[in-house]
């Protein structure tokens, strides 16, 4: 029987965190809701590509442990664990064929681009997936609240010179 409240997400929903994985990519999270996320890649194979409004499924799986997964247009799927009390973060991106192959195509506000990254994804091709599985580090975590749409709102390359260089990981 868990010790904690399974369903209550309160401690993770408005959390914005930083981390860098140990293949040294750096990544950038808003948990905006129950169901939604934003998120900015500052480097890696997509660096600059940001995200708002990704729909996701988000649960609570220890005391300060989170998982969260969801599946891109572009076909690649992802899942994450969050420890907040100890600041590891894991994660698994399951990219398909055509994003290894081809991951300039992703670089860009996804939210502009949805039906192109369908199109990609339809065209493929999909396999062999490309499994990237690695532990981060959290390197800055804060508090925004829920839905704020300011916390990420722009790609990593157009961040502002004022902008505090302990969220530009």
């Amino acid at each position: 029987m868990a010790t904690f409240d399974k369903e209550d997400l309160s401690g993770f929903i408005g959390k914005h965190l930083v981390y860098t994985y140990d293949n040294g990519w750096n990544y950038e999270i808003y948990v905006k809701n129950a169901t939604t996320l934003d998120y900015r890649i500052h480097s890696g194979i997509v660096g600059n590509r940001w995200v708002k409004d990704q729909k996701a499924y988000i649960v609570r799986v220890a005391q300060a442990v989170y998982k969260i997964s969801w599946t891109e247009p572009t076909g690649t799927d992802v899942s994450l664990i969050v420890n907040l009390q100890d600041k590891v973060f894991h994660g698994t991106i399951f990219f398909p064929r055509w994003v290894i192959n081809n991951p300039e195509k992703t670089v860009c506000f996804q939210n502009e681009h949805i039906a192109q990254m369908e199109a990609y994804r339809a065209a493929g091709p999909a396999y062999p997936t490309e499994v990237i599985d690695e532990f981060a580090t959290i390197t800055f975590v804060r508090d925004c609240g829920p839905n704020d749409d300011t916390v990420i709102s722009c790609a990593a390359s157009e961040l502002p010179a004022n902008f505090p260089a302990s969220l530009k990981a």
